[in-house]
């Protein structure tokens, strides 16, 4: 195992989904300031990289108190790397309105099929959700830092010799909403395979693990080593803004579901995950519209 490598080859039609030239730009950025393996090689069709150790996490891990507080340190790790410089503008609107394209101009047939307008709304009702978020979502104020943008269990590799965790695959990673990648984060604690959105976290250990993560950021954004004080607003108000941009969270994954659907050689039911998604968007919109930001 010490000399195991990784190398990784592109699945069909995903360049539609993601941009290739940018999540090597990405790895390269998070290999320089230790956040990502050995980049080895690139070639037209896949990456060749260095292997980490470890296990790569379940639903159990992510809920566990020792191993969420690693992850939200990590993550933190990874906001901090452009926090002191000018950055660019959030990716999500743009890669949103892309899939939501996607899914009209490829998908419409298939999605106006008589079978299935009460699990998929149509592309309208979509238009209209979408616009509703980016007005919503854009005012709450939360930073734009360099982000995973896809931190599911698996996605976490927990290295118990050394007491860390890694994140691995950068594909979906670039500047977003702070609250953005936390909010997805705890949308999969549900699981993939067999997703229970029962598995949520509740507030008591949202809170847990976002007074890590504060803590961490702090520290690393502000220079401020030790003990970063965190007050109660600053995490109420990072609660409220997480659990908004959630909603963004299902949305995104919904669409990059029906295309996915379309496309994918893999044995996934990729139709029955988009309708999930789509189904906890809408059952969560009224509970965290009602949250308010402190004042």
């Amino acid at each position: 195992m010490a000399d195991a490598l990784l190398v990784r080859v592109y699945g069909r039609k995903t360049e539609l989904l993601v941009d290739r030239e940018t999540e090597l730009r990405n790895f390269q950025v998070l290999r320089a300031h230790g956040c990502a393996p050995k980049l080895y090689c690139a070639f037209q069709n896949g990456l060749c990289y260095q292997f980490l150790p470890g296990i790569a996490l379940g639903p159990d891990h992510v809920r566990d108190p020792h191993i969420f507080r690693l992850v939200a340190r990590e993550m933190a790790r990874v906001h901090a790397i452009h926090a002191n410089g000018s950055l660019p503008r959030p990716i999500l609107w743009q890669k949103l309105h892309k899939y939501l394209s996607l899914v009209k101009t490829e998908l419409s047939p298939k999605v106006s099929n008589a079978s299935l307008p009460r699990d998929v709304p149509g592309p309208e009702a979509l238009e209209q959700e979408l616009a509703w978020m980016e007005e919503t979502l854009s005012q709450l104020g939360s930073p734009v830092v360099l982000c995973h943008n896809d931190l599911l269990c698996k996605n976490i590799i927990y290295d118990r010799t050394r007491e860390r965790v890694r994140f691995i695959d950068y594909e979906y990673t670039g500047c977003n909403y702070q609250a953005f990648d936390i909010g997805n984060h705890f949308n999969e604690f549900a699981g993939v395979k067999e997703v229970d959105y029962g598995l949520y976290p509740s507030k008591e250990t949202q809170l847990q693990w976002l007074h890590s993560y504060l803590q961490a950021y702090k520290e690393l954004t502000q220079g401020q080593p030790g003990d970063s004080q965190v007050s109660q607003e600053e995490l109420e108000t990072l609660y409220v803004q997480v659990n908004k941009f959630s909603l963004a969270s299902h949305f995104f994954w919904a669409c990059w579901g029906l295309i996915q659907d379309k496309y994918s050689t893999i044995d996934f039911n990729f139709l029955r995950y988009a309708k999930l998604r789509f189904k906890q968007y809408f059952k969560m919109k009224p509970v965290v519209t009602a949250l308010q930001v402190p004042k």
